[in-house]
């Protein structure tokens, strides 16, 4: 049996996800509790709104918002303040914990890029694209039967996101069940927005990906700064539209860590004895050549010998023990997943030599620093 191997040199000590408490996993339940029932850790504007509009700003990590206040004077406005994300800190796994309302360990959608079953034999799950070497994976990857817990707890709750992902593998996967309401330029989410807590719905989820998308191509600096504003700016616009008694809450998948070229392929002493890679290059999972408790054991000295000065290595089993995911870890799931984690704790990321798109992002995540682990949850409402 492989004994547990959690990186003990290094320092500082991973930020694990407060599944119990104040983390993502539990804002969508608490939001469709009747008002006066949600709880106490929510933003106070919440407590008793009879409509909750929720906007999910993919990347907006709490720090890098608190560090930039003055360009987002309406966010940092807002009553609330940072909670934790999933591990890992990536969109796949954060927005599907959302919106079930569970722990990855649960919904198992436990990466970016996960290991499934492929036609010819196990392959590497891009799970935002539904792509594998093979091509479209829903052939062979059913995303109902890849996550199959339905999204806000089986209530019809209304969609407002972006043309292009609706009927997506990913967003079959984990918006089972919502009713979409798409936009094509950021000016109609307010509008969507607008019209469906006009009829009264009483939860609209919003998803806007701007952050994200400037902080991987440009990294921190003028571009990510004028996005930030604007993000602002759409916000003020979706206070507008709030009819009275309702609510505007603001959340985040998880935030950034500036990598650029820190980012680099396996050291040849791990790669000897790694077969494949899956994860990505914050949260990178190595799968031990040839199989076996000695292969693991092998595996996870040499990346501790060679990473353990900037990152957190850890088995598989050591993950699951320290409550990573928020739970234990079934068949299924453990099957998504390599045998060892390398998770840097410093400005770095490991890449797939494989996967050449993965050299071309100036901002990461994944990882379990405060810069990824830490999302802002504010709120805001209008007063009868």
């Amino acid at each position: 049996m492989v004994a547990l191997w959690l990186s003990a040199v290094t320092a500082p000590r991973p930020i694990v996800p407060d599944y119990r408490g104040a983390n993502l996993v539990n804002v969508v339940p608490g939001l469709l509790r009747a008002p006066g029932e949600r709880p106490s850790w929510f933003p106070a504007p919440l407590a008793h709104a009879r409509q909750v509009l929720l906007l999910v700003a993919d990347g907006l990590g709490w720090l890098q918002l608190h560090e930039r206040a003055h360009l987002a004077p309406v966010l940092s406005g807002m009553p609330g303040g940072p909670i934790t994300t999933v591990a890992p800190s990536t969109t796949a796994t954060a927005l599907t914990s959302i919106t079930v309302g569970a722990a990855p360990a649960v919904h198992g959608v436990v990466g970016f890029r996960v290991v499934v079953e492929g036609p010819a034999g196990p392959e590497v799950l891009n799970v935002l694209r539904w792509r594998t070497p093979s091509g479209d994976a829903r052939p062979f990857v059913d995303p109902l039967e890849f996550q199959p817990l339905e999204a806000f707890g089986g209530r019809p709750v209304p969609v407002v996101s972006k043309a292009e992902f609706a009927g997506t593998g990913f967003s079959d996967a984990h918006q089972r069940g919502a009713l979409l309401a798409s936009w094509v330029v950021t000016s109609s989410l307010p509008v969507e927005a607008k019209r469906l807590l006009a009829g009264g719905e009483p939860l609209v989820y919003a998803y806007y990906e701007g952050i994200d998308k400037v902080a991987h191509v440009h990294g921190f600096g003028a571009h990510y700064d004028a996005e930030l504003a604007a993000l602002d700016r759409l916000v003020g616009d979706l206070l507008d539209v709030l009819p009275p008694g309702a609510a505007l809450a603001v959340t985040a998948d998880h935030g950034q860590v500036e990598v650029g070229p820190r980012a680099r392929t396996l050291d040849e002493r791990v790669a000897a004895l790694t077969a494949m890679t899956s994860g990505e290059a914050r949260f990178r999972w190595l799968h031990a050549d040839g199989g076996g408790p000695a292969a693991v054991e092998r595996l996870a000295a040499a990346a501790e010998e060679v990473y353990g000065q900037e990152a957190w290595v850890a088995t598989v089993g050591a993950v699951e023990e320290q409550g990573w995911f928020g739970g234990r870890l079934d068949d299924r799931v453990r099957g998504r997943l390599g045998d060892v984690a390398l998770v840097p704790h410093e400005p770095v990321g490991y890449l797939d030599a494989r996967d050449p798109s993965e050299r071309i992002l100036a901002c990461r995540h994944g990882s379990l620093t405060p810069e990824e682990m830490l999302v802002p949850f504010v709120a805001r409402s209008l007063v009868l």
